[in-house]
């Protein structure tokens, strides 16, 4: 125990003397999460849009100024011409065009179904489904505003469904809300991998390790003295996310914060134990950092960060399985987000477990210690 202490101690002395670590601690976490947050989203502002207006009514008229209103749509001009307007689509002068036909305010008020035509840029086809999604939810809240005011109007020719909708967890759709919880584990997992790889390599190169190695040092022993002090390190990076995430974006925290820091305590062990054996096969820091972000690439990728994992091929969600990224976000959106106790995260505590438990072991027998 007191050879552990000792490894602890040199580590926290190592990390503290290490302007670049303690950057990658303090001002880096910050600076990504605002960054990244503010950048990863899906909403859609300044869609830009051309206007067919062949009608020119009232109704015309005022649906057009209902669309140029709205934050999510750019006017870049008002046309006549269909053939116009798709040269401006080709110049990349236009994401949409919405075409009102002739009649179309008489047809409306009789009660029959005026049909309007929207033409797609469909290149960025989440911006296509996101705008096109938002342009008919103002196209239609506009024509039921019409039809409560146009109040003779034969109600028999119009749908009477009146639907209620109410978002649980999150009930303004705050994108950040869902966002910032992923980003957080995300760079969590990151930056711990990243700082013990390149920790442990680093010895190797400047011959640190040579000395440990002709001491009675046992294999498990130093790799204990590795992930204790980054274990402390992912904590506090931990820590000082959620308090960024709360002062700047106001994320909610519904759940119990002592579970989220218990489950981020088991996270970071495994993704130690990773980093560590990553470090066992590397020679040179280049080959550390190189190795480590082609599995933190595939990690991200994969963890229902930026694509719900559902939407993934079956063979994608099995391995999803053991990736404790995928874990990490899931539980940090449903402690913060739904406040989920212990009973609904028993399988990503489970899976996480067992994950900590073979890469630390691999990473303890990976380790060639010369004697």
């Amino acid at each position: 125990m007191r050879t552990l202490l000792f490894l602890i101690q040199k580590e926290f002395l190592q990390i503290l003397r290490n302007k670049t670590i303690l950057i990658m601690m303090t001002i880096l976490p910050i600076f990504q999460l605002i960054v990244l947050s503010n950048a990863a989203t899906n909403e859609v502002k300044e869609v830009k849009i051309i206007l067919l207006d062949h009608d020119l009514s009232e109704i015309s008229r005022n649906l057009t100024r209902k669309i140029t209103a709205s934050d999510h749509f750019k006017l870049t001009g008002s046309l006549f011409s269909k053939k116009q307007a798709l040269e401006k689509m080709q110049a990349n002068e236009a994401d949409i065009i919405l075409e009102i036909p002739n009649r179309f305010e008489k047809e409306f008020i009789r009660g029959e179904k005026p049909a309007i035509q929207m033409l797609v840029n469909a290149i960025n086809g989440q911006q296509a489904t996101v705008g096109s999604g938002y342009l008919r939810n103002i196209i239609s809240t506009y024509s039921q505003d019409i039809l409560s005011e146009v109040h003779w109007v034969p109600q028999s020719n119009h749908s009477s469904i009146s639907i209620s909708t109410r978002y649980w967890y999150n009930p303004l759709l705050k994108y950040t809300d869902f966002m910032v919880p992923g980003i957080l584990a995300e760079l969590t997992a990151l930056l711990t991998i990243v700082l013990t790889a390149m920790n442990v390599v680093r010895e190797r190169e400047i011959g640190t390790i040579e000395q440990i190695n002709v001491t009675p040092i046992k294999k498990w022993q130093f790799i204990m003295g590795k992930l204790i002090p980054f274990l402390c390190v992912g904590m506090f990076i931990m820590t000082v996310g959620l308090t960024v995430g709360k002062i700047i974006f106001h994320i909610p925290m519904a759940g119990s914060l002592i579970l989220l820091f218990v489950y981020a305590f088991v996270n970071i062990i495994a993704v130690l134990g990773f980093g560590l054996l990553i470090s066992n096969f590397a020679d040179t820091q280049q080959q550390a950092i190189f190795v480590a972000f082609f599995f933190i690439l595939i990690f991200i990728l994969m963890s229902g960060l930026f694509t719900p994992i559902e939407s993934m091929p079956t063979w994608a969600q099995h391995l999803t399985k053991v990736n404790p990224l995928a874990h990490f976000i899931a539980v940090s959106r449903k402690v913060l987000m739904k406040g989920s106790g212990f009973v609904d995260l028993t399988s990503e505590f489970a899976y996480t477990l067992i994950l900590a438990i073979v890469f630390n072991v691999s990473a303890i027998w990976s380790y060639k210690k010369q004697e």
